[in-house]
């Protein structure tokens, strides 16, 4: 005999249950079948009345909507399933264990969003109504927009540059900065209004075309003196030449 053998051997084996026992553990378990069944029953037999129900409402070519009462959860998670197969739409509203139901939809009358809104606020739908208040929602909006169009658009930076760069441009920039020249001993104390061409447009091109003219007279004067420069070298280079031939004749 093994190790684990000897072990098992030696444990004492589990007490064994009564007829009693037995009998009451066979009747529980009886009890609990028979009440699985029943509620069974009980919810297939729900199942075929929601399904006439719905077939009813198909049929009725004159409603769009149809309410169920309040249920429990397991009972509207039959309604919805059976919805489904009919190919309805169907919703549930309302508190939970209070006075939650099921609403169902046609699928040509499927509710819009409002709609659905509505109900789960507890409020009752009136198309009329909805559609005065979607007209005069339009309205609005259309309104909204006229007049934004006819203001002028002011647009207002969400932040100032000026604390943005602060850091790189200090508290003052551009106008804000300029301030008043003194004179400089290092420049000769001469104040920077004096350094600046105080010329007009007109004195400026007028002075431009004076210096023009002047440089035209001076370079025609040098191109003279050039000329009469030659023409002396020239006669001075004839004259030696016949000083020579006199003296050989």
């Amino acid at each position: 005999m093994d190790l684990l053998g000897s072990i098992l051997g030696s444990m004492e084996k589990p007490p064994s249950l009564g007829d009693e026992e037995k009998k009451k553990v066979k009747a529980q378990k009886a009890l609990i079948e028979k009440q699985q069944e029943a509620e069974k029953k009980k919810l297939n037999h729900f199942r075929i009345k929601i399904e006439k129900r719905i077939h009813e409402f198909i049929k009725d070519g004159t409603k769009q909507n149809f309410k169920f009462e309040p249920m429990d959860k397991v009972y509207r998670a039959i309604v919805h399933e059976v919805a489904d197969v009919a190919g309805l739409t169907s919703f549930s509203f309302g508190e939970e264990e209070e006075d939650r139901y099921v609403m169902l939809w046609k699928k040509e009358f499927a509710p819009c969003d409002e709609e659905l809104l509505a109900y789960r606020k507890g409020e009752q739908w009136d198309p009329e109504k909805a559609k005065e208040l979607a007209k005069q929602k339009e309205l609005a909006l259309l309104q909204d927009e006229a007049d934004a169009r006819s203001k002028p658009t002011t647009i207002i930076p969400a932040t100032n540059y000026k604390d943005k760069y602060k850091h790189l441009i200090g508290e003052d920039a551009a106008k804000d900065a300029a301030k008043q020249t003194m004179a400089n001993r290092s420049y000769g104390f001469v104040p920077s209004e004096n350094k600046r061409d105080q010329r007009t447009i007109e004195q400026v091109l007028a002075d431009t075309r004076a210096k023009k003219k002047l440089k035209t007279s001076h370079s025609s004067t040098v191109t003279e003196s050039t000329d009469e420069a030659d023409n002396s070298k020239e006669e001075a280079a004839d004259t030696p030449t016949s000083s020579s031939q006199l003296t050989t004749s």
